[in-house]
């Protein structure tokens, strides 16, 4: 089923793996074509129980626009003392980026899965949607910020009673790579378990 041997120019990418900052994202965007691969390999992710408790609602083109308009009034709503620029800088937000992707979570709370495995599946296909969009060739970064938690914005979504936006993924091209930050080392967090005498 899976090559003898192993990938190690997708390894490598993995490892060298970058968020790249929507203020700094530029067009190309992926294609379609290029999207349903990204969004293909998204879905293949630990689930137990089959249950697939995670969707996903893609904006792009004019989409992303007409979603503004959204936020624009929710945070308007927030924030009865806004400013125009201030609400005209909200409702560009899904323009940052060529494609944005919200991973919506929606858990089956009567169901014999935990909530929580179900939860953590819906994280994990924000994660792949980042490796396969940086595998694929692009750039992507995930994002909540306050849209994430607006019952406006999850109204515009069409969110059910048990759904919640895990993220929104914006995805697109980047004019050079970012610089490695500090992060912790392997000896930071692993570590080997042993039998207590």
């Amino acid at each position: 089923m899976y090559p003898e041997n192993s990938i190690e120019e997708a390894v490598q990418r993995l490892i060298e793996r970058r968020t790249v900052k929507v203020i700094h994202m530029l067009e190309p965007g992926p294609s379609d074509a290029q999207m349903h691969k990204i969004l293909s390999a998204a879905i293949r992710v630990p689930d137990h129980g089959k249950l697939a408790p995670w969707r996903f609602i893609e904006f792009n083109g004019d989409a992303r626009v007409a979603f503004g308009e959204v936020l624009g009034r929710c945070y308007q709503a927030q924030k009865p003392e806004a400013t125009e620029a201030q609400i005209a800088h909200e409702a560009a937000r899904f323009l940052r980026a060529p494609r944005v992707v919200a991973v919506i979570s929606r858990v089956k709370h009567e169901h014999k899965i935990p909530v929580w495995e179900q939860t953590l599946s819906a994280g994990a296909a924000c994660q792949n949607l980042l490796v396969a969009a940086n595998l694929v060739g692009f750039v992507a970064q995930w994002l909540t910020e306050w849209y994430a938690y607006d019952q406006g914005v999850d109204r515009a979504l069409g969110l059910e009673q048990d759904e919640r936006v895990a993220g929104f993924i914006y995805i697109g091209s980047a004019a050079e790579k970012p610089p490695e930050r500090p992060r912790a080392t392997l000896d930071e967090v692993h570590s080997q378990w042993v039998a207590p005498d």
